[in-house]
């Protein structure tokens, strides 16, 4: 639900839903970011690799259902591999040279690590195939293609705008349950969270944080562990993701502090729009990943079948679900996030 820590809190926003015309035609390179080595020159059906960060987390599963359904739409397939965790870069590694070897036209990729799959990148670039991130960028972002994403930065802002103004007066004393130091999303989450709630990146009010990697039981535990040293003075926790707030939700409950303490989360999964409506979130940031993967796999067929290759970052959109919004701030309600939830 994405990074080196930086403080957050609840989730939020709304990001803007962007961009397609960032796409660009070029077919002059013959190695790199999507070199023309192989492209526009396929009639038939092409194979689409994708390689997500974990096979089982609600997000990644939508991801890859509807990378497939796109694929099949066109008459093409798709091939879908994963990370055994969220981090796990070797696998990542592993997976995109499987699907070189398999002829692939293309790559989707959500980045682990943002920086630790470049090589295996690199060397698919150089065998023909286009590489495009999907929900995290890579560093740097233009050893892809392009990228098709949240803005997260924007997100965590819009989300730290929220909180600070649900909170009013009140002094935060913030709590943040984190991705990954590696990994570009949670770190422009965690960022821009702390932006939108008008602090510094270095602030003394996050009284306490946590690598999560987006997994609830780990986030519970590490909740569990920071609440016997800030069990009294937190008000506020940001979790990088739906999974990771349920887990911190549930260790602040067996402490009664649920209702005492503002939850909130990125992601917009149908649980988690659950989890607002409920109550034991006080908001979620809608993201949309069948819009990236749809616009992952158009992107590949166009780079095969015509030689056009994407470029830059497309904003996918976010938006902030909430039924109690705060003024300025556009959002919508949970029944609203119920009809465009995923998962």
């Amino acid at each position: 639900m994405r990074h080196i820590h930086r403080p957050a809190a609840m989730a939020v926003a709304l990001v803007s839903m962007t961009a397609l015309g960032l796409s660009a035609c070029s077919t002059t390179k013959t190695s790199g970011p999507g070199s023309a080595q192989g492209g526009g020159t396929t009639s038939g059906p092409i194979k689409i690799g994708l390689v997500t960060k974990t096979e089982s987390n609600p997000y990644f599963v939508k991801l890859r259902e509807s990378a497939k359904a796109q694929a099949q739409k066109d008459g093409n397939s798709l091939i879908a591999l994963a990370g055994k965790f969220d981090g796990d870069n070797a696998g990542q590694v592993t997976a995109i040279e499987n699907l070189v070897q398999q002829g692939v036209k293309g790559i989707l990729i959500t980045p682990s690590n943002s920086g630790g799959v470049l090589d295996a990148i690199k060397k698919a670039q150089d065998a023909g195939v286009v590489v495009i991130a999907l929900d995290t960028a890579t560093t740097p972002a233009n050893a892809v293609a392009a990228t098709y994403a949240t803005n997260n930065e924007q997100a965590g802002k819009l989300l730290g705008q929220y909180v600070k103004g649900t909170m009013g007066a009140k002094k935060p004393q913030i709590v943040t349950m984190d991705l990954d130091p590696s990994a570009s999303v949670g770190i422009q989450r965690h960022n821009g969270f702390l932006e939108g709630m008008g602090l510094p990146l270095k602030t003394p009010v996050v009284i306490g944080s946590a690598l999560t990697q987006g997994d609830q039981t780990k986030a519970q535990q590490q909740m569990e562990n920071l609440l016997q040293r800030v069990g009294g003075q937190v008000n506020v926790v940001y979790n990088i993701n739906e999974p990771a707030a349920r887990g911190s939700y549930q260790a602040l409950k067996e402490k009664g502090l649920n209702g005492k303490v503002i939850v909130g989360a990125i992601d917009g999964g149908c649980q988690g729009v659950q989890n607002v409506k409920d109550g034991q979130f006080v908001a979620t940031v809608m993201q949309f990943p069948k819009k990236m993967a749809e616009e992952g796999v158009n992107a590949v067929t166009e780079y095969a079948k015509k030689g056009v290759k994407p470029t830059g970052f497309v904003d996918t959109g976010a938006m902030l679900i909430t039924d109690k919004p705060v003024k300025g701030l556009t959002s919508k309600d949970t029944t609203w996030g119920a009809q465009n939830c995923w998962g």
